[in-house]
């Protein structure tokens, strides 16, 4: 992935909620953390276009946000933090197949996409499940698979671990680890944030950190007082 923010501001009437940004984004994984409000979600929106700059310039593998919005969401997919707000028809297959569908993919197609996606995820079990019977884990890997699905070239994780259970946290972490799709995590589990080759951190809008996990974590335990 190739993500540059040039310059880049966002306010919402007379609120800053991010400081002029420049930044550039390369690697397979790459992760946000910070306290509550301090950015980093409005910096996960930005990359496909659910937030647009109010100054400067966002593109995402050359593709200008601002005036390309919709090639930036094909470029760049959304997993929110609720799962269950993404996953919009009852039944797991039902929801990969609607989203396809909606981008123009042929029945038999989208029948053939649904299924490699969940082998590749390795959850087939969960085809013909209904989404309000799944688990925590098993509702995030739906609807990461539900966007991956769409083949976008990178993947931005909302707090995909967030009120996991031990299991359902190691199944999406593992699902993480083997994923094709390039990725953005924005995360507040350290331990997992640990794994991640490279860590931006955000506080109070602005950019304070970005290097290895060791020394993003230590000076985000500084930031956050703990």
């Amino acid at each position: 992935m190739d993500i540059i923010f040039s310059d880049c501001t966002v306010r919402f009437g007379a609120r800053t909620a991010l400081h002029p940004l420049s930044l550039r984004i390369e690697g397979r994984r790459v992760g946000v953390i910070g306290l509550n409000g301090s950015g980093k979600t409005t910096v996960a929106r930005l990359i496909n276009g659910l937030t647009l700059p109010s100054g400067g310039r966002v593109t995402v593998n050359g593709i200008d946000i601002a005036t390309e919005p919709e090639r930036a969401r094909l470029e760049a997919g959304f997993v929110f933090q609720n799962p269950q707000n993404q996953l919009i028809m009852p039944i797991v297959s039902e929801d990969i197949i609607f989203g396809l569908k909606a981008r123009g993919t042929k029945n038999a197609e989208a029948e053939a996409r649904m299924a490699a996606t969940l082998r590749r995820f390795g959850i087939e079990n969960l085809e013909k499940r209904r989404v309000y019977e799944l688990s925590g884990g098993e509702m995030q890997l739906a609807a990461m698979a539900s966007v991956s699905a769409l083949s976008p070239r990178i993947l931005i994780l909302d707090e995909p671990t967030n009120q996991l259970d031990i299991k359902n946290r190691r199944l999406v972490l593992n699902a993480i680890d083997k994923m094709d799709e390039d990725a953005v995590v924005i995360t507040h589990d350290l331990d997992f944030a640990l794994r991640l080759p490279r860590l931006l951190l955000f506080h109070e809008g602005r950019l304070v950190a970005d290097g290895a996990p060791e020394e993003t974590i230590a000076h985000y335990r500084k930031v956050a007082g703990c």
